[in-house]
Parts: structure tokens; sequence; C-alpha cells
């Protein structure tokens, strides 16, 4: 995968330090072709609240590598058993300017499968197409001032549905390399 390229320009913490972290990206496999699992955080989380996500968090300790990671959070969050994941790769590396380092690991995920919601962290659970990802007219490039500096993020306007930031530039990097 490519990482020659800035998915996140202006967004390296001020401070340098990052907080290692994977999330799962999540292609479900349906008959009517593949969709991206994703996650709405519920509102009173201190990092990211109410943002579409994916499935994912923190490195911890125990963790061997950012695959064991993104599928220990998923379990987590929503419940999604590792044996129903064949990983099959990851993307480029996400820094956020809230500090974390995150590696996006794709995942193939079997069709059905159990769900179980963590309340705490997540409020709703919804599928996007993955044609609609792949369509670079859904990959809208927009800045905003954050404490002075510009910065630049994507938003992938999805019907009912506000996916921006860390999320949306992964779905860009995804579409690229499938593409």
């Amino acid at each position: 995968m490519r990482g020659d390229h800035s998915l996140t320009p202006g967004a390296q913490p001020d401070d340098g330090l990052r907080m290692p972290a994977a999330v799962l990206v999540p292609l479900v496999v349906r008959i009517e072709g593949l969709t991206v699992l994703l996650t709405q955080r519920t509102e009173h989380l201190a990092d990211h609240p109410g943002q579409v996500a994916f499935p994912g968090g923190r490195v911890e300790p125990s963790d061997p590598d950012a695959a064991h990671t993104a599928l220990r959070e998923a379990e987590e969050e929503v419940g999604l058993p590792a044996d129903h994941v064949s990983v099959i790769g990851r993307l480029d590396t996400y820094v956020t300017g809230t500090g974390y380092e995150i590696t996006p690991v794709v995942g193939l995920v079997r069709a059905p499968y159990p769900m179980r919601l963590d309340p705490h962290e997540v409020a709703d659970v919804f599928e996007v197409p993955l044609a609609f990802v792949l369509d670079p007219r859904n990959h809208e490039r927009r800045s905003r001032e954050v404490k002075g500096r510009t910065r630049n993020y994507y938003v992938l306007p999805f019907p009912g549905r506000f996916i921006w930031g860390a999320t949306a530039g992964m779905l860009v990097n995804l579409a690229e390399v499938l593409s």
C-alpha cells in the first residue's frame, strides 16, 4: 500500500507524542456486494464523541500486532468475533490531530455475524456500500482553522450520516488502493 502521500496534512499533534492505535476496516461480504461496517460513537466519549468510526482503539502492551488490536477492539465494541474476519491487509498509517497514530487493518467479514454493541462506546452500527466509498465523486475535500492552523480533511456525505476526518481519510485511502 502506498505511504507516499499525506492523508492528514497538518494533523501532527503539537507535542509530537503519538498514541499507537489500530482499527478494523471491515468489508462485509454480502450477496448484493461488499459493504463497509461503521460505528457511530457515543456522545459522552472524551475522544471523537458522536463521530462515525471504525471499530478500534489503543494498542495494549499484550497485543502482538495491529491486527490483533483491531480484532480485539472489534469484538469488544460491536461483538464481531475474530473467527468471522479474514485479515487481508492494511492501509497507510493515519495520524490524527488528537495524537493517535492509527494502523487501519482491512478484513473480510463473513455474514451473517453476531452483533453486541458496547453501549458505553457505540451508539449505533451501520453499513455503507463499498461502491459508494469507491466513487471519487463522494470524496469531498474540506478545510477549517484549528488552533491557528489550517486542517484539511475528507468528508464522505452518506445519506443520514456525516463521515469525515480520520474515518473518511482511511476510506479514501481504501478507494485509492482498490482502484
